[in-house]
Parts: structure tokens; sequence; C-alpha cells
């Protein structure tokens, strides 16, 4: 069975359903997962795990994204970006300073709180919001706190004065869970005038880049030729942040059944600022085993290989 992590480049118009359901046929398994849904009008970088690298989905999901984009200021829609109905318009007659730009991306930089979008996939009383707003109704939705790492202007920010909009291009690096349509609308308000988001891709997920991106062109020839599996990444690079415990041959016997290990075992790995650690056996990461103090031992977290 084809194993391993496929750092597809989604493209506009597919929904994140719709590149799983494309990879499902080309590489002839159900078993394939995303991790972290892409708007359809979003481009960039989509981790798609096959096989025994669903395991890992919730570890690539939980790790932190980057993108880059643009934001136009003068009006505003109900999706927050280009393709819902424009609800707000206030026009840009002097054009926002560099420096008043900087300072309205700094004030978004760090830990903020962040409340969802009604046109969104998340769930409320078991009915996804966007659901709501196609009926017209608006939810109370959950405050979420996210972390802004770097939110910076890319290139000198471009005014056109026929529609009196101005635009701003930007680069983010966040963390999971965050809309960066909503980021957009923010940026607005703390300019006081309506923006949305007018562009995006996504650069960076799951440890992969843009320029490690594959085509779904290039997948398709490469099933043609016999070499789909090539294409795929270790479930390691998901798993590269936890510290890693290399296992003899005799602990392996142990730890495929499920045994638990002695923190002495761990090698010297401080349990109290590492609660997770990768267990390898021959250069491959088989499992991931989290420290119970009450015990004083490592014990099993998520399996992915016995073999």
């Amino acid at each position: 069975m084809t194993n391993g992590i496929l750092p597809l480049y989604k493209p506009r118009g597919l929904t994140s359903f719709d590149c799983v359901a494309k990879i499902r046929k080309l590489y002839q398994t159900r078993k394939v997962g995303h991790s972290g849904t892409l708007d359809p009008n979003v481009d960039g970088v989509l981790p798609i795990c096959i096989g025994n690298a669903t395991k890992v989905v919730q570890f690539l999901v939980a790790s932190g994204k980057e993108y880059q984009g643009s934001i136009t200021l003068g009006f505003a829609t109900t999706t927050e970006d280009l393709d819902g109905e424009e609800v707000d318009r206030q026009a840009i007659t002097t054009p926002f300073t560099t420096d008043e730009i900087d300072a309205a991306l700094a004030k978004m930089t760090g830990s903020i709180t962040q409340i969802p979008p009604m046109f969104s996939a998340v769930k409320v009383n078991g009915r996804r919001l966007y659901d709501y707003a196609r009926h017209g109704e608006t939810v109370e939705r959950t405050k979420r706190q996210i972390e802004i790492t770097k939110f910076v202007q890319r290139e000198a920010a471009t005014y056109d004065a026929a529609t009196q909009t101005q635009t701003i291009y930007f680069t983010v690096a966040c963390s999971k869970g965050t809309y960066v349509r909503t980021l957009a609308v923010d940026v607005g308000k703390q300019l006081g005038v309506p923006a949305v988001m007018s562009d995006l891709t996504r650069l960076k997920s799951g440890g992969f880049t843009l320029d490690q991106t594959v085509t779904f062109e290039q997948i398709a020839a490469s099933v043609e030729a016999g070499t789909a599996g090539d294409l795929l990444a270790p479930i390691d690079i998901a798993l590269s942040e936890y510290p890693q415990v290399a296992l003899t041959a005799a602990q392996w016997d142990r730890v495929k059944n499920g045994a638990f290990i002695t923190a002495d075992e761990g090698q010297q790995i401080d349990p109290d600022a590492n609660t997770i650690v990768a267990l390898t056996y021959q250069d491959s990461i088989k499992c991931l085993y989290s420290y119970r103090e009450k015990e004083q031992r490592y014990k099993p977290l998520k399996m992915f290989s016995v073999n």
C-alpha cells in the first residue's frame, strides 16, 4: 500500500475535498486526507496524507502556516473576500502612508483574538457557519486565540484613483485556525475603512514550501510512468518538531506491542520540556510517546508502524 505525504499545489477553483477526491482516483486508494482546508479561491501548499500517513493529519494541521496576498481598502463584502456581495464602500481619497499601514499590521501581530467569519466551515450546534450565512442567519461564534508571528508588507501599496481604493501586499505567518480573510477586515478596522482580502496564496504548511509542491499534471504523469510513489515524503516530516529517541531492537520489540518506556530510556530528554517524543527504529519514526509524570514513564500516544 502507498504511504506518505504528498505536497500538493492546490489550484484555484477547487475545494480541498475536490483535491482529496482527485488524489484518491490517481493513487487508487480511499485512505486519503488533507491537512487544513483552503478556500476554493486560494491556491498554494496543501499537504495530502495517503495510506498510513493519514495518522499524522492532526500534526500537520497543528503546524504554522505562511501566506502572501493582498488586502483592498475601500469596500467590504459578506464573505470578507471578493466572492461575496458588497455590503459597504468608503472612498479612499487620501492613500495611507507606508508607516500607517506598517503600524496597522503591527497591531495585528502577536497573540490576538479572532471571531470566525460567518462564511466558514466552523460548526455551531451541528451546522456549518456558511449554512447559516446562506440562509441569512447570524449566530454567536466562539472567540479563538491565534498567534501571528509575522505580518508585513512585501511591496509598496498601490492606489487606484478611478475606484478610490488602495491595495496592500502582505506576507503573514500564523498559527492554525487563523482566518486571513478576517485579518484583512481587521486591518481595515485599524485604519478606519472597510476592507477585503483580495488575493491569497499559501506559501508554507506542514513543513512544506511552495517550491516543493507538485501539480495534478505532474502527479498524473508520474502515475503513467509508475513513479507516483516517488512524489511522497515520509511521515517524519510532519513530526520534525518532536525530539527523537532511537530504539534498540529489543526496545522496539516491546514498543511495537505498546509497552511503556522509562524516563531513562528517553536518553536524557527532559520530560518537563518535551512531554512528547518520537521513537525511531532503523532511522524511521515508528510512534509518538507522551510522558506521564505520575508513572514517570512514557506511554503510547500514536502508533504509525509496527513493521
